[in-house]
């Protein structure tokens, strides 16, 4: 086992096993395009559609979405296909998660591969993955006309589809929003580009193994924006797009414990914050964690003196008070 791959995995087990009541969790499984300047290992050229032609790494991420925790992370070069390595980082992340039950796994679109859903099912991890519109799934779309709609500008139909080289047929959810509503996301049917019954609308699709209704299997797939969230907070507030060693093994050591940071503070805004509203480490910052203080001995014993305004005082203390019992 590669030593980065050893730590992680010690580590993710050590901080999960102080959660004995993570027991069944949702896990969303996500990548994400993170730019370099230079000629840094693994920076390089591949998709990027924030800044093209610009050299990148396409690092890949698993969350916990009911703890809001990172469950594992791998560096990939920038010019990898997006299924690169996946199953491999499946088995990874549920080596991490020792112990837990994933009641429900979701994932992006690079997850859309027929080796990925196989070895889910075998494990009886019931998933929904994001489609990718390939001509072949487009052509099916097509021929849908039992759409049932949610609601004006929004409708939804099912099929089951078998792609090329997949061992079996399985069933996929597809939503279509009218873009004359609203900015509708999703994409076009590019196979029939001149179509006015396609060519007004935006499609996703979403294989699936669960037996809800098609209209709870996109709604619970949703939920899987918060992934992007966490990404987002991720790059603003813990390096993952500014650390960025010569070394490509040396940049995923030092991003695995940027990933350790974010845990750590996810776990003391849940425990200790115990808000509604969930601060970002900048906030934090300013709230809890820049105060003046000063160790004072005395009567042998040790004291801490911080600076703290008398109206947040009472405030203050009730956070050591939650620091100390149970969430």
């Amino acid at each position: 086992m590669l030593t980065n791959e050893r730590v992680q995995m010690n580590m993710y087990r050590w901080l999960f096993a102080k959660l004995p009541e993570m027991k069944l969790i949702t896990l969303d499984l996500d990548s994400t395009v993170v730019t370099r300047n230079g000629q840094q290992e693994g920076a390089c050229r591949g998709y990027n559609p924030g800044r093209r032609g610009r050299a990148s790494h396409h690092p890949l991420l698993a969350f916990i979405a009911d703890y809001r925790l990172v469950a594992n992370f791998w560096l990939r070069p920038g010019n990898v296909y997006s299924s690169n390595n996946v199953l491999q980082f499946l088995e990874s992340t549920l080596a991490h998660l020792e112990g837990k039950t994933v009641g429900l796994l979701r994932a992006d679109s690079g997850f859309f591969d027929d080796a990925f859903l196989s070895a889910l099912e075998v494990k009886h991890i019931p998933y929904i993955v994001a489609a990718k519109l390939t001509y072949p799934l487009q052509r099916k779309i097509y021929q849908v006309s039992n759409w049932w709609a949610l609601k004006r500008g929004i409708e939804i139909g099912e099929i089951e589809y078998q792609a090329i080289g997949w061992k079996k047929a399985r069933r996929i959810v597809v939503i279509r929003q009218s873009t004359e509503d609203r900015e509708a996301p999703g994409k076009n049917l590019s196979l029939f580009p001149d179509d006015p019954s396609v060519k007004c609308w935006r499609y996703g699709a979403f294989v699936t193994d669960l037996a809800l209704p098609k209209v709870e299997v996109w709604r619970t797939y949703r939920g899987r924006a918060d992934a992007e969230n966490r990404i987002k907070e991720l790059k603003a507030d813990f390096g993952l797009d500014a650390f960025n060693m010569q070394k490509f093994w040396a940049t995923e050591a030092a991003l695995s414990f940027a990933m350790l940071a974010y845990n750590l503070m996810s776990m003391f805004r849940q425990t200790v914050m115990r808000t509604s509203v969930q601060h970002t480490l900048s906030t934090l910052h300013g709230m809890v964690l820049a105060l003046g203080g000063a160790w004072k001995n005395g009567s042998g014993k040790n004291h801490l003196l911080l600076s703290v305004p008398r109206k947040k005082r009472a405030w203050f203390c009730g956070l050591w008070a939650n620091a100390s019992g149970p969430p």
